[in-house]
């Protein structure tokens, strides 16, 4: 297959907003992958997600802005794609970044335009073709002919896609690939991919969105509103004395937590698979910044006896003692999770009453942490999905910010001013920068920012566009966390757009005072 069907494939992608119509090219391509092979469906189905094989390949956005120009027409295959990025991963020692370079100019020189810009976008991790995830394995269900729920499953337990679509989509029939997709299965040792979560913007909403009752006179149903802290989300799993920690991206990260492995061993259980979170604390058990706890996983061995200390806290469990608990009801694993893991059990209430909720809320936003997670008693383990069974609630801090510059658009935004450089106004004089995002913004409102950016336009380098410091912007951020990136000091956390205020001059955008403040760990954020 070349690689410019998939570049064709993704331009398409990126060039419709309909869902249906996405689904339609990627399974178009990927049953043409499958005609050419496994090795070609385990590459496609990578690129199609925006994702490279090779976790490390060296290559950043500086060493792609001296590319050569594009190739007339396309003759580079997806296995020479592939295989040119693994050499590039591979190489090491002296010379080997000069190897690099000349490497990626070679594969570059071979690309037409369109292969290029996909390129870029592997390199990035920017593809930002609207292809996520569960839209590809819906696409492989089509594809093989087989119901989207056992695609997704097989997915959950294999922990990645890939392995999924060589699987379905190399059966010789419908039968045959669902049979293939059913031998994946929970396996302790091999981390699944964790259930997410869907948002709601205060606790009533997300009690009301679970309880779902339409006549108001019936007895509501009891949720679970787990405490959700402040930590790196892990994946533990225990056979016998082996203990694993996986992350949310499913990396092992065993050899950097120790303290976590002594204190699974440590559990009545023999086997086990727990999903929860690692946090750093301070003297009176509050949780230190989360640029600390994300500072300790990524620890090397040979550092840890100087770094923080992190502390397991679980709120599900998948298997115990050859017990798959996947299936059963969250009640039905809570209380084996109170069985086998205490004392390291998050917090929780379980009630019908949203007020109840609500208290417990403001109580650990006040403890500092960062919500909480309403979640449906009597739901299954979805994992790898953001179902309806589990719905956030986190304190919503906002500031008026200014837009300092602003970056061209790709994919479905090619043409358009898109991600913004946002900064707070220092007492002193000028601007601070905290960040960029792209989050939150309509169509509407990317089509008058692109207008009104070019107004303020003071310089353009062909991707980043300088702007008068004039355009106060409202955003919405979960957070703030240390950085050593930006020149305050600060980087904002989950940022996105909420409105424009023509209403507000840059003088009184929020200061970067202001942002400290926001910042201070002992100063608990409030509850909405």
């Amino acid at each position: 297959m070349l690689f410019d069907d998939v570049a064709d494939a993704s331009a398409r992608v990126a060039a419709t907003p309909s869902r249906l119509a996405k689904r339609a090219v990627l399974a178009d391509v990927l049953r043409r992958a499958a005609a050419d092979g496994p090795d070609v469906v385990a590459v496609v189905s990578r690129y199609l997600g925006g994702e490279l094989r090779q976790r490390r390949t060296g290559l950043g956005w500086r060493s792609l802005a001296a590319m050569p120009g594009p190739a007339d027409a396309p003759t580079l295959t997806v296995l020479e794609v592939d295989a040119a990025f693994a050499s590039m991963a591979g190489l090491s020692g002296a010379g080997s970044s000069t190897a690099r370079t000349q490497a990626a100019q070679a594969l570059f020189a071979a690309a037409t335009e369109r292969e290029q810009r996909l390129l870029r976008g592997l390199v990035s991790g920017e593809l930002r073709q609207g292809a996520l995830d569960a839209l590809l394995l819906d696409a492989v269900a089509e594809a093989a002919g087989v119901p989207a729920e056992v695609v997704r499953r097989a997915a959950m337990l294999a922990g990645e896609t890939e392995a999924v679509a060589v699987a379905a989509l190399g059966a010789a029939s419908p039968d045959d690939a669902r049979t293939a997709l059913d031998t994946f299965t929970l396996t302790v040792g091999r981390p699944v991919r964790p259930m997410l979560a869907q948002s709601a913007p205060d606790v009533a909403t997300a009690v009301d969105q679970l309880t779902g009752r339409t006549d108001p006179d019936a007895p509501a149903p009891q949720v679970v509103v787990d405490t959700k802290l402040d930590g790196i989300r892990i994946q533990v799993h225990r056979d016998g004395d082996d203990v694993r920690v996986y992350t949310r991206s499913l990396d092992d990260i065993t050899a950097r937590v120790p303290e976590i492995v002594t204190a699974v061993r440590a559990l009545p259980a023999r086997t086990l698979v727990f999903d929860g979170e690692a946090l750093a604390l301070d003297a009176e058990g509050r949780p230190r910044p989360f640029q600390e706890t994300a500072s300790r996983s990524a620890t090397r061995e040979s550092e840890l006896a100087a770094s923080a200390t992190l502390t397991p806290f679980f709120f599900d469990v998948l298997h115990v003692d050859g017990r798959d608990l996947l299936d059963a009801p969250l009640h039905e694993r809570l209380a084996v999770l109170d069985q086998v893991a205490a004392p390291h059990v998050v917090g929780r209430v379980v009630t019908a009453d949203a007020t109840v909720a609500a208290d417990h809320f403001a109580s650990v936003v006040a403890a500092g942490q960062e919500g909480v997670v309403v979640k449906a008693c009597d739901a299954p383990y979805e994992a790898g999905r953001r179902g309806a069974a589990w719905v956030k609630v986190k304190p919503r801090h906002t500031l008026d910010l200014v837009v300092l510059a602003v970056e061209r658009g790709s994919g479905r935004r090619s043409g358009l001013l898109s991600n913004i450089h946002l900064g707070a106004r220092d007492p002193a004089g000028g601007f601070v920068m905290l960040g960029k995002t792209f989050k939150g913004m309509t169509d509407e409102m990317l089509a008058w920012q692109t207008q009104r950016f070019r107004e303020l336009e003071v310089a353009d380098d062909g991707w980043v566009v300088t702007l008068r410091p004039e355009q106060v912007v409202e955003i919405a951020l979960d957070g703030l966390q240390r950085s050593t990136r930006y020149p305050g000091g600060l980087a904002l956390r989950f940022a996105r757009v909420l409105r424009y205020r023509d209403d507000k001059p840059a003088s009184e955008a929020d200061t970067i005072d202001t942002v400290r403040a926001l910042a201070a760990p002992d100063r608990p954020p409030s509850a909405p």
